[in-house]
């Protein structure tokens, strides 16, 4: 979740009747939490926090770019939220080579923390860098330091900073934030990191099933400051994601590495009505239940993709193109058809591999990418080539009915009032052809 940009988040939306079922929450709250976010601007700007005797630089180190590519890197308007263009815009932390994640566990008077603190470093730890090093061909170097390896004690108790859900370094998050650099202070050099985790005890606040309080500020440059850095980049995650299905110890890590997708630059891809729109394809759309990977278009704004990896189809007629699968190293891995500046459709082959341990019908997930949607909003819309099917899968907490939307030999995707199709070919040993029409 990113707050920059607040809206409602629902998680597990769709799943099968035999699984328990996670409440939709934060509805009742869209009208007053919009209204923070016009009241607050944070819009992302230069300042973060960085290492020390690094070149701090915002957003992906190289995104992958030639001429060919110039009519793909779409862009949104000045005021869109966390917008899907590429590159990246300033102000979000570095996401190829290696980051250093400053991550700090933490405690109050009226929620002690439970167990160790080394415990609850391990729910997340090392989970999130392996998650990054498979998701990134190995291009992101995870690098997480605890310099303060027990409970760090906050002054107030936890209901006295009243976080709930939380605008842009509201009073209750800005004081939270001051005491917890002050607190850690005396050990940590903030100029070292790139960013910051905070692990908050499990007992502070409601339990996960009733309100997801797991918040990102990215990018803020009105943020506290920590050694003459300001803390704009800071991922804090509450409780416990455990559904109950058993999955905990092997899938609850996985908020974090949706935080963090957040200070890298990410959008959310849920809506107000949950994961409807991409379904369990992208961390940054279901990041509870079965393991996903990352969209290749998220991967190319990362700078986890070369040039030759990346297909810009713009020339009339049809062109054919061969996918690989996206969890394997080397290969296309993404094809993209522009409609005009802001948006188009993008082309990936998603198999069940690598991080993707959810797919249920391998095939060719094919999407509209627009880069002129907020956060929140739809940004991504994946299409289902088997609409109201019910879906695949039968893992919990997985939206079903989009499991099975890849496009497999023989189907084809059309958009007459764009002149535009989109068929899938054979498979080649395990990649697939894609041909593109333009009108």
């Amino acid at each position: 979740m990113q707050p920059d940009r607040r809206l409602p988040r629902t998680k597990g939306p769709c799943m099968q009747p035999s699984t328990r079922r996670i409440r939709p929450r934060r509805a009742a709250a869209l009208a007053s939490v919009t209204a923070l976010t016009l009241a607050v601007s944070t819009s992302a700007g230069s300042g973060h926090l960085s290492a020390r005797g690094t070149t701090a630089k915002a957003g992906p180190t190289s995104v992958a770019r030639t001429a060919a590519l110039g009519p793909c890197m779409i862009t949104g308007g000045p005021s869109v939220q966390m917008s899907e263009g590429v590159p990246t815009t300033g102000g979000y932390s570095r996401s190829t080579g290696a980051v250093r994640a400053l991550t700090l566990m933490i405690d109050f008077s009226d929620a002690r923390g439970q167990g160790r603190a080394q415990d609850r470093f391990r729910e997340f730890f090392p989970q999130t860098q392996e998650w990054f090093r498979t998701s990134s061909y190995g291009r992101l170097d995870y690098r997480t330091e605890t310099p303060v390896p027990g409970w760090l004690r906050m002054p107030k108790p936890f209901e006295e900073y009243g976080i709930e859900r939380g605008a842009p370094f509201d009073p209750g998050y800005r004081e939270l934030v001051q005491d917890i650099v002050a607190a850690a202070d005396p050990k940590v050099d903030f100029r070292r990191y790139d960013f910051l985790n905070v692990l908050v005890t499990p007992n502070a606040g409601p339990s996960a099933l009733d309100t997801v309080l797991s918040v990102t500020f990215a990018g803020n440059t009105e943020a506290p400051v920590a050694d003459g850095v300001p803390v704009a980049n800071a991922s804090f995650v509450y409780s416990r994601q455990d559904d109950g299905s058993g999955t905990y110890d092997r899938t609850g890590y996985r908020v974090l590495p949706h935080e963090n997708g957040h200070v890298f630059g990410l959008p959310d891809l849920y809506t107000q009505e949950g994961g409807g729109a991409v379904g369990h394809w992208d961390i940054m759309s279901e990041d509870w239940g079965a393991n996903n990977d990352l969209l290749a278009w998220h991967k190319w704004k990362l700078g986890w993709l070369d040039p030759s990896q990346i297909h810009c189809a713009t020339r009339s007629g049809t062109t054919e193109f061969v996918l690989t699968p996206l969890a394997r190293r080397g290969g296309t891995k993404l094809v993209f058809v522009p409609l005009d500046g802001r948006t188009g459709y993008a082309l990936e082959l998603r198999t069940r591999e690598g991080n993707d341990e959810a797919v249920c019908r391998p095939g060719v997930l094919i999407y509209r990418v627009d880069a002129d949607v907020d956060t929140g909003q739809g940004p991504v819309r994946v299409y289902d080539s088997l609409r109201d099917s019910g879906g695949c899968t039968r893992s919990p907490n997985v939206h079903a009915e989009l499991s099975d939307a890849p496009f497999t030999p023989g189907e084809s995707f059309r958009d007459p009032h764009r002149g535009i199709s989109i068929s899938v070919g054979a498979e080649l040993s395990g990649d697939h052809v894609v041909r593109v029409t333009r009108g």
